[in-house]
């Protein structure tokens, strides 16, 4: 019997230090909460596609300030493979610094433009188009089997969320809202149904595809299974590229998933086609027959 009340104090003993344990450690974990509301990073997605972003670029006074402001954006951006192309025959260090600091995988490589085509980024594209049809596995890495190809200049105004949102979830092809293109405030697919219908734009509205280099992403399977580059005219589209690659891609209208149309009224632009006005720098009396001078950096880099 006395044994019997032992264990029965022994048990309520134990059974009151358990709950005493338990209460001390969520208090501890209630004061190791922050007072203060958290936020986390987030994509609003789930997929799994790798974002490659293909960007020709050139040499002139403000391309470094351009592409720090891209870079700045992209490096917001996970999972993400930039490849940036130059219209040279090497690439230039300056560049290559900016593209080490964002911390994302690159590819960086120098193509002049060839005879024929136009120096508006044409030829570096078709270029990158080709790098990524022999290059797939390596780009995806072994993290990836999906991935959606952007033409994203290096003087455009990004919101991260083009990429988190719209690029990332491109199943076939997608298309959204420029703004400060085509002469006018914004060019976008006009939607009835979820369904593009024709574009709202004000320069050539003919076109299959009357969308700015800009306003459109296109699945990685679609690329992989076409060898379509980026010719020396397209006369489809009167002279704008775009259009003819799409169409020699083998895509339609119905292909097309667009983005950002679902509201009334307000709605977002998520990439603006600004373009970084060159300074006015005093140059010597323009009836002087002697070569002017380059302008003093003080030993700091300029691309002038």
């Amino acid at each position: 019997m006395r044994t019997m009340n032992k264990l029965r104090k022994y048990g309520i003993y134990v059974l009151f230090c358990m709950l005493l344990f338990a209460m001390v450690f969520q208090f501890s974990a209630d004061l190791r909460q922050p007072s203060y509301p958290v936020f986390k990073l987030s994509e609003g997605n789930m997929t799994n596609r790798m974002i490659i972003v293909v960007t020709p670029t050139y040499k002139r006074m403000t391309r470094i300030p351009d592409m720090l402001r891209m870079a700045n954006t992209l490096s917001h951006i996970k999972d993400l493979h930039w490849i940036i192309v130059e219209d040279g025959n090497k690439t230039v260090p300056a560049v290559r610094d900016i593209l080490e600091r964002t911390k994302l995988p690159y590819t960086y490589m120098g193509h002049k433009t060839i005879l024929g085509y136009p120096r508006r980024g044409w030829y570096q594209r078709t270029m990158a188009l080709k790098y990524i049809r022999s290059n797939t596995s390596q780009i995806l890495g072994k993290d990836h089997e999906e991935g959606v190809v952007y033409f994203g200049d290096d003087d455009n105004s990004y919101d991260t969320r083009l990429f988190t949102e719209y690029i990332r979830n491109v199943k076939t092809l997608g298309i959204w809202a420029v703004g400060l293109v085509g002469g006018t405030v914004v060019e976008a697919p006009k939607v009835v149904g979820g369904k593009v219908t024709a574009f709202n734009v004000k320069w050539n509205p003919k076109r299959r595809f009357a969308v700015d280099m800009a306003g459109f992403a296109v699945n990685l399977k679609v690329v992989l299974n076409s060898d379509a580059v980026f010719g020396t005219a397209c006369k489809r589209g009167g002279g704008a590229p775009e259009t003819c690659l799409l169409e020699d891609m083998g895509l339609e209208r119905e292909d097309i998933e667009p983005f950002g149309y679902e509201k009334d009224k307000d709605r977002e632009i998520l990439v603006w086609h600004t373009k970084t006005s060159t300074p006015n720098i005093v140059k010597s009396n323009k009836n002087s027959t002697k070569k002017a001078p380059p302008p003093d950096t003080f030993g700091y880099f300029v691309e002038a």
